[in-house]
């Protein structure tokens, strides 16, 4: 069995999230399967919340993998986090558009004890409702959260007579690139699957790359698998205290190289929560990147036992939920993520936009032409620079594939 031993406290603390996303595209590839995304901020403060409801071995051992030292300071700092995500919204000028919301709903005969009740309104910023057609009602809110991009989270029938609780919540982040690409130059061209195959594929390019984020990592960390990163960053918008999201793409050098950067990533946790720019970029000349557009849905409740996270999901540990003489039969019986990612030449969603590129003439000698050309599997994530919490991750396969 598979483990997780939490390396450091920290209240953006997302590696046992990202362990569990590194497990679901691994068990993906060997499937041969599907593209995949998921949003280890959204788990983690849905554990979070968990959490908040939990006492005893329950509580120890959340706080263990979600690297907090106590109740109190995973509370303060999810409430800050959450505070921050809710509702930021672009401006005029342009800038990403973000929402997070939070939702419990409650079977009616079921009380919530007060002190969760009043953590979960006021510092996960939680709609609590009291309702009977739990399945259609949460769905409902995630469709109306997401801008209709996810219309079913709790599938019909998952639902039975002795589900008490059902907590969610929704992650919508749109973003428009800081330099868009000219739609002129999408170029049709081969990508290369992992079973040796190649379907065609358009692909977006751009020789205007100014303030990218380019490196190549060879022989890094004792690496599995040598591999490239590009950086892409989001318009900023005009607001005192901006957000600032990048897209970064992760390329193995190996066309077939995916599952030894998946290995890679997993025993080097925090290397996505690095200050990249500390090692300076080595400057690229052209990239070239597929348009893809998909959804993925996973239930994460197996993996997490896999990975060590098991008292949860058994009765005994949630008794701070609720004052019910039955409070102590209350487990976690299912946690459910749905995400969807576009990527085209706007930024995240589809819109016509037109810019013209140029080449950037320096004096000075001369270094080989440097081209990133994500022709063969990768993996993405979306990231916010002043915080560095990873807010989407996970890998493009096959780009034609809209799941």
């Amino acid at each position: 069995m598979a483990s997780f031993r939490p390396r450091y406290v920290n209240p953006f603390h997302t590696d046992f999230c990202l362990q569990l996303s590194y497990k679901v595209l691994q068990n993906q590839i060997q499937k041969g399967s599907n593209n995949f995304v998921s949003s280890p901020l959204s788990l983690h403060i849905m554990l979070s919340l968990v959490a908040a409801g939990s006492e005893g071995q329950t509580l120890d051992q959340l706080l263990l993998f979600l690297g907090s030292q106590n109740k109190d300071d995973l509370n303060s700092a999810s409430s800050k986090l959450v505070s921050s995500l809710r509702n930021l919204e672009g401006t005029e000028s342009g800038g990403s558009i973000l929402s997070f919301v939070n939702g419990a709903w409650v079977e009616r005969s079921f009380g919530l004890k007060t002190s969760f009740e009043e953590i979960t309104k006021n510092g996960y910023k939680s709609q609590i409702e009291l309702a009977e057609e739990v399945e259609q009602k949460v769905n409902s809110w995630v469709e109306n959260a997401t801008n209709g991009l996810i219309r079913q989270i709790v599938p019909l029938g998952s639902l039975d007579h002795r589900t008490r609780l059902v907590l969610a919540n929704a992650l919508y982040f749109k973003g428009e690139w800081a330099q868009k690409f000219d739609q002129t130059l999408t170029i049709t061209r081969n990508f290369n699957l992992l079973n040796g195959e190649n379907v065609k594929v358009p692909f977006m390019t751009s020789k205007e790359c100014r303030g990218y984020y380019y490196r190549s990592f060879e022989n890094h960390f004792n690496s599995f698998e040598n591999f490239k990163v590009l950086s892409i960053p989001y318009k900023i918008g005009s607001s005192s205290n901006p957000l600032k999201f990048s897209m970064y793409f992760l390329l193995p050098h190996g066309k077939h190289g995916l599952p030894n950067l998946i290995r890679t990533l997993n025993s080097n946790l925090r290397f996505l929560n690095k200050d990249f720019q500390q090692k300076g970029s080595e400057g690229v000349d052209e990239i070239w990147i597929p348009k893809f557009k998909f959804c993925f849905n996973f239930e994460a409740t197996e993996g997490m036992k896999e990975l060590g996270l098991t008292f949860p999901f058994t009765p005994g540990g949630l008794t701070e939920v609720s004052d019910s003489s039955n409070s102590h039969e209350l487990c976690v019986s299912k946690i459910q993520q749905k995400a969807f990612l576009e990527v085209n030449e706007e930024g995240t969603e589809a819109a016509a936009a037109t810019s013209t590129g140029s080449w950037l003439i320096c004096a000075g000698p001369l270094r080989p032409k440097t081209s990133f050309v994500a022709d063969h599997p990768f993996i993405f994530m979306i990231r916010e620079e002043t915080s560095m919490a990873v807010f989407f991750i996970g890998a493009v396969l096959n780009p034609l594939l809209d799941s």
